[in-house]
């Protein structure tokens, strides 16, 4: 068994990940209707050796491919090949787990300074100005 490298502090066992190959959808002419292509990635995220961290920031993600069960589901049928089909499905599951492992900067809010407010208030009064002298000649 090969171990899925999430980082370099993280992996994931492949025997933890199941996987399902059911026939494509759309049209494909009769290859579709008698060969397995697409592939179907299934993964538990409360039953996996991920670390809590990782686990919470899943549970929590607003995704489709998250269930209310607690499973991450991801369906690939963008080739014609299981195989390809198999490693596009295993490139978007990695990228999602990284993606909540990332711990992202937090923001700290600036506040103009005084003579920027001063900058403002100047080119407003200038353009309320000119906007004023469009008016009706008397």
């Amino acid at each position: 068994m090969v171990d899925i490298v999430i980082s370099q502090r993280v992996t994931i066992p492949e025997r933890e990940i199941e996987w399902q190959f059911i026939r494509s959808s759309g049209a494909g002419g009769q290859n579709v209707n008698k060969v397995s292509t697409a592939a179907q990635l299934i993964f538990d995220i409360r039953a996996s050796s991920l670390p809590e961290l990782y686990k919470e920031r899943l549970l929590m993600l607003r995704d489709h491919r998250v269930t209310q069960s607690g499973k991450i589901i991801i369906k690939c049928q963008e080739s014609r090949s299981q195989l390809s089909n198999r490693e596009s499905a295993l490139a978007q599951f990695v990228a999602l787990v990284k993606s909540v492992g990332a711990t992202r900067k937090k923001r700290i809010p600036t506040k103009p300074s005084k003579a920027a407010k001063q900058r403002r208030v100047d080119s407003k009064k200038k353009r309320s100005s000119i906007k004023a002298m469009r008016g009706k000649v008397d």
